[in-house]
């Protein structure tokens, strides 16, 4: 079989190489990249021989993989799969895996931080003191005590809920089942209304599906507090991000911080987020840790492993 590593996964050229004289001696052929492409043509350039693609977060439309007749396998190294087109897969026996839970820590400790950087106002503050200014009359918020929604209970929710609680948080939970772990842990499940309504803090941990589109829009906005904070370190559109930027600019909520888009980063610089009040944006990198990265490779290439045997 013919392996091609589409983009550079965030390891070595020398780890390349040795995962290539692996495959070798097994009698595959193996191709890397050490750069990042995301348009069409080159994606094709690089997949059309392939048997097995490993690829990240680049779109990957049918229209790339029905010019690649040999493709058999996609090993994702990422964990959501909205960017690959599934139905093409399935009609055609492509077999799909993904990098589950590789990216669980990293994504759960950015969302508790961007929590703390809204409170603290880090990132405001910084501004302010490279400005030549002091402190003034600000008077930051703690987290302790905080009641914190956590909306979807998977790996990433669990991790969050884990890290609240050493922090002192009261934690309310909604998922789609009632996981047995969270509520051992101490989250306390109830309506997604309820727990907007009562919640400090809610956060977002769900995959993006067609029940989860615009999940938090203007009318669950609505039920927030106004002294409220909505962190997505989920998927861009579970939130309608144009109602989180007329809900900050109105005060329907008091801030928000988000790490994903309706798009990959960079922003249009016209973008709604961009000129709202207390919105902290950062460019998806939830999941870029470089202790992630080296989960996030071996789950991979186990997978491409488990597939060629």
């Amino acid at each position: 079989m013919h392996i091609s590593v589409v983009e550079p996964l965030g390891i070595s050229q020398e780890q390349f190489e040795a995962l290539k004289s692996e495959f070798s001696a097994q009698g595959h052929t193996f191709s890397y990249f050490l750069d990042r492409k995301e348009d069409e043509a080159t994606l094709v350039e690089r997949m059309k021989e392939a048997d097995v693609v490993v690829v990240s977060n680049i779109k990957l439309p049918a229209s790339v993989m029905e010019l690649c007749p040999n493709l058999k396998m996609l090993s994702v190294a990422f964990t959501g799969l909205d960017h690959i087109d599934l139905s093409y897969c399935q009609s055609h026996n492509i077999l799909v895996k993904n990098a589950a839970g590789y990216s669980t820590t990293a994504v759960s400790e950015l969302a508790v931080g961007l929590m703390i950087d809204l409170m603290r106002k880090i990132t405001e503050l910084d501004g302010t003191i490279r400005q030549g200014a002091g402190r003034g009359m600000f008077l930051g918020r703690e987290l302790r005590n905080k009641t914190v929604g956590v909306i979807g209970t998977g790996a990433i929710g669990t991790a969050t809920i884990k890290l609240l609680l050493a922090f002192g948080c009261k934690v309310l939970a909604w998922n789609r089942s009632e996981h047995q772990e969270a509520k051992s842990l101490g989250a306390t499940y109830c309506s997604i209304e309820e727990l907007l309504k009562q919640s400090d803090i809610v956060t977002l941990h769900v995959p993006l599906n067609e029940s989860t589109k615009h999940l938090i829009g203007q009318e669950q906005l609505r039920l927030m507090k106004p002294t409220a904070l909505l962190i997505n370190t989920a998927r861009g559109n579970v939130a309608d991000i144009d109602a989180v930027a007329a809900a900050l600019k109105e005060g329907l909520i008091a801030g928000a911080a988000f790490d994903v888009y309706e798009s990959e980063p960079p922003l249009p610089s016209s973008h709604n987020l961009l000129s709202a009040p207390n919105c902290v944006c950062v460019p998806h990198v939830g999941f870029a840790t470089r202790e992630a990265f080296d989960i996030r490779a071996n789950i991979v290439m186990d997978n491409v492993r488990n597939f060629v045997k």
